[in-house]
């Protein structure tokens, strides 16, 4: 997947230094002008879910960054979730415990409403109340070549073993069939990716097919593209889940995806060290990218 769209798509960082740049004194206040650099907080922002499995995989994978951060040149960054429903903190919550800055990162797969509109509606509202915050915000986790990474260990996990495929010399590999099973989105560039992702990992892999699937907003569902490879006589299905945290939505995939047929359905990406490399190098890339003012158009990248 080296050839990924995010090479091609770019999810421009949003940076809000307020106006009137001044040196703090002891007595500034706790906004400051700050220019995003190392050693910012990082607000990571999931999506949240009544379902109490979610935050705690989110808790997991934020400590995974904690402890990965030394490795990455960021010694005891500050890691700190926040979710856009169903959890606490809030977005804005979690930026008023913000003094000067931070990186905001959406922990989301794709590129989709709450990246580009819900979460840069929250960013307005934190800057016109506080406009010497800085607030630098970043890409979502994918697409990402690391994030194929993580699927197909979590695959193995689930199909005991490795995944035929033709780069391992398996002959099953051409009766294989890959569903690759995401939450979906009503944003067709989201969807795209995930298609985009499918073709490419079937090329590379050598399966019979890689099935884009989508769990709402769009078809087919993961049910649907599971039948569909047993009618097309496929020996083997398995279904990898392109989901980041446990939960009903999850189960329910997992289940329709038994019921019409899977030999195997793998676990949600959740904790996985490749996708705390992945948010480690979004904050470092908000660091150094080139930054744009929170204005309306940026808000609607």
């Amino acid at each position: 997947m080296g050839g990924d769209r995010e090479d091609r798509v770019r999810h421009s960082p949003l940076t809000t230094p307020g106006p009137g740049h001044r040196s703090p004194g002891k007595d500034a206040d706790k906004d400051a002008d700050k220019d995003p650099g190392p050693g910012l907080p990082l607000v990571a922002v999931a999506h949240g879910s009544s379902d109490p499995r979610a935050a705690a995989s989110v808790d997991t994978l934020l400590s995974l960054v904690r402890a990965r951060a030394a490795a990455a040149g960021y010694p005891g960054l500050d890691v700190r979730a926040a979710y856009l429903g169903h959890a606490a903190p809030t977005l804005a919550q979690a930026l008023g415990a913000v003094d000067g800055a931070a990186v905001v990162l959406p922990l989301l797969l794709t590129a989709a409403y709450h990246s580009k509109t819900d979460i840069p509606k929250v960013l307005h509202e934190v800057r016109r109340a506080r406009p010497r915050l800085g607030i630098s915000y970043g890409r979502p986790l994918g697409p990402h070549p690391l994030l194929r990474r993580a699927l197909e260990r979590r695959l193995a996990e689930a199909a005991d073993g490795e995944p035929p495929s033709a780069s391992t010399g398996a002959q099953s590999a051409s009766k294989t069939v890959i569903v690759l099973a995401a939450a979906g989105s009503s944003d067709p560039a989201a969807n795209a990716v995930i298609t985009d992702q499918a073709e490419r990992w079937e090329a590379e892999r050598g399966w019979r097919a890689v099935l884009p699937a989508y769990a709402s907003a769009a078809s087919p569902t993961p049910r649907e593209a599971v039948a569909a490879a047993r009618r097309s006589g496929a020996r083997r299905v398995l279904v990898a889940s392109y989901l980041l945290c446990p939960g009903i939505f999850a189960d329910q995939v997992r289940s329709d995806c038994l019921t019409a047929g899977a030999d195997a359905v793998s676990p949600v990406l959740g904790a996985a060290p490749e996708i705390a490399d992945i948010v480690l190098g979004r904050y470092a890339e908000s660091l150094t990218s080139g930054a744009v003012p929170l204005t309306d158009s940026a808000a609607a990248v």
